[in-house]
């Protein structure tokens, strides 16, 4: 890790995504940070067409800074959706400075957007993870697992009422058989007074006298 000098408002520390750059001392905003700086890469040389890295900051079609040196202190400032500096390109002097575009306190991580063809090539993939896409992200979890909470207590509550509706039925049924076994029993004691009763007039002597 480089050496800094304690005059520098800036240190390099943990952040969410390995190393950062952060404020040590307050930063107002308009202030030039840091500058982006390492060896000049010109597109019309075959020799640097080959050269590769995450570190490549293009000024303009020919030349591009390559900043993976490690003097190049700016190499440690990670994106951000949301930032709090902005890099300040000036290609006819091949010069890149990074500068404040808010009062950036203490503690706080410098941090600019790389660009839309960086994030494409190498965040989008990944997945980005400054502090306004987690934050969107633990927003959206949070919002998913309201939705399924909502869906479970719907179906708990669908199921209740199939569970309510289902022992009403049951019980309708229930008391329906009941009431025709009733009513069966009484008929057929019913027949059985009257059939006793025929019998008993057939076999009584005299019967046909007492008329």
């Amino acid at each position: 890790m480089p050496a800094i000098s304690s005059n520098k408002p800036y240190r390099i520390g943990r952040s969410r995504t390995g190393l950062g750059l952060f404020a040590t001392r307050p930063i107002k905003k308009g202030t030039k940070i840091v500058r982006y700086f390492g060896p000049l890469l010109d597109s019309r040389n075959k020799k640097h067409d080959g050269i590769e890295n995450k570190y490549l900051f293009e000024l303009n079609g020919r030349w591009t800074i390559d900043g993976s040196v490690r003097k190049n202190i700016a190499r440690y400032i990670n994106h951000a959706c949301r930032p709090n500096a902005e890099s300040d390109v000036s290609a006819r002097q091949r010069k890149v400075v990074i500068r404040a575009i808010k009062n950036i306190e203490p503690g706080e991580e410098i941090n600019y957007d790389y660009g839309s063809d960086y994030f494409k090539a190498y965040l989008k993939p990944i997945g980005c993870k400054c502090a306004a896409c987690e934050k969107k992200r633990r927003k959206l979890r949070a919002e998913e697992r309201e939705r399924k909470k909502r869906a479970k207590a719907r179906a708990e509550k669908r199921a209740a009422k199939a569970a309510l509706n289902g022992h009403a039925v049951a019980g309708k049924l229930l008391n329906g058989h009941g009431a025709k076994s009733r009513s069966g029993k009484m008929a057929a004691a019913k027949s059985a007074i009257v059939a006793t009763a025929k019998r008993g007039n057939k076999g009584r002597p005299g019967s046909s006298l007492g008329r």
